[in-house]
């Protein structure tokens, strides 16, 4: 899943090349992506791209009028992309001119002409578990999700951070991931910085002492510009391969942990796990996996 590093590698190479340019048109092969119907997505058309950010784990495209438009055309209508588990953007120079197939079973999920004719960036999604979704609003707020948004984590200081850890309850790998809570972790980079600040994922998020809490603050701010660094300047085809080459512990089970040599464990649930090093964070303890019995506290 692209998490807050991610998207705005993405949200910074696009805006580098779309900004200024007119969109000339929009095709959508899944409509089951868009969750809005007003404005449609064809009001896009003739529109100019303002700038490409983001907002957490959101991308947020802002168009204005372009210079033929008529005195009641929207001040703003912009696009907000959520690629979910499976998602990404594809830019390129050589987009076809011919729409993709409506209910095809290719991966294209929408596509932006903006620019000269070639240019512009497809939306995709791998898989069966069709997640990503697309928005067409006048006002960010008017997406609950976004609305509903906790403090971007790279935008709150140590006091707010903890304030917002005493009033939580549950386990703090969930904290972290609750996007209603703090905006833009997600399973990945919350499995390295519970790393590096050497934190069992399953410690009680409202019981962590004040000197947890400054070294979980300030794991949370490294880990992130770290990546962020990381990613920046490359190409949105190369952030995938990128992001991996960063991580210690997620996504390695059975390999040693860079640090303390220890084997990196697994826990599974659902249709998702995460990893952590027992030597760095649970004291040598072992986490049970869900799947063979019930997790240990």
């Amino acid at each position: 899943m692209p998490e807050l590093p991610e998207v705005a590698a993405i949200a910074d190479y696009v805006d580098g090349r779309a900004a200024g340019l007119p969109i000339r048109r929009v095709d959508v092969a899944s409509l089951a992506v868009l969750k809005t119907a007003d404005p449609p997505y064809s009001a896009l058309a003739g529109r100019i791209v303002e700038s490409v950010s983001r907002i957490g784990k959101y991308l947020i495209m802002r168009t204005m009028p372009g210079a033929d438009a008529a005195d009641s055309a929207d001040p703003t209508i912009v696009m907000v992309i959520h690629l979910s588990r499976a998602g990404w953007l594809r830019w390129s120079d050589q987009l076809s001119p011919t729409p993709p197939r409506p209910g095809g079973k290719g991966p294209i999920a929408l596509r932006v002409h903006c620019g000269l004719p070639g240019e512009g960036f497809d939306v995709t999604e791998a898989g069966t578990q069709k997640r990503l979704a697309v928005w067409i609003v006048r006002d960010v707020d008017e997406v609950e999700r976004i609305a509903t948004l906790g403090p971007d984590v790279l935008a709150i200081g140590r006091d707010e951070f903890g304030a917002i850890l005493s009033g939580t309850t549950g386990r703090i790998k969930n904290v972290l991931t609750d996007q209603r809570v703090l905006a833009g972790v997600g399973n990945a980079y919350s499995d390295e910085i519970l790393h590096t600040a050497r934190l069992s994922p399953f410690a009680s998020a409202k019981s962590l002492s004040p000197e947890q809490v400054d070294v979980l603050h300030d794991a949370m701010t490294t880990v992130l510009t770290d990546a962020i660094g990381r990613l920046e300047g490359q190409t949105v085809a190369r952030l995938k391969s990128e992001k991996r080459t960063g991580l210690r512990v997620h996504a390695r089970t059975g390999l040693p942990c860079p640090v303390c040599g220890e084997t990196i464990r697994e826990v599974s649930f659902a249709d998702r796990s995460f990893q952590y090093c027992p030597g760095c964070q649970t004291g040598g303890k072992v986490l049970a996996d869900r799947r063979m019995s019930r997790l240990l506290k």
